[in-house]
């Protein structure tokens, strides 16, 4: 599955390597879905936020 996500150092949107599915801490304690990956061109990890956890 290729996932989108924004990578912060290169300034632009790219598919995900390596990305697997997350559990973060949202607003008031409230999980929330992410994806995380690394940039294929340079590395840096990054993040992409989902809809709520059920």
């Amino acid at each position: 599955m290729a996932t989108e996500g924004y990578c912060v150092k290169c300034k632009a949107k790219r598919m995900m390597t390596g990305e697997k599915e997350v559990s973060m801490n949202g607003k008031g304690g409230v999980k929330r879905r992410a994806m995380t990956g690394t940039c294929p061109k340079c590395g840096t990890k990054m993040f992409r936020i989902m809809g709520k956890a059920k």
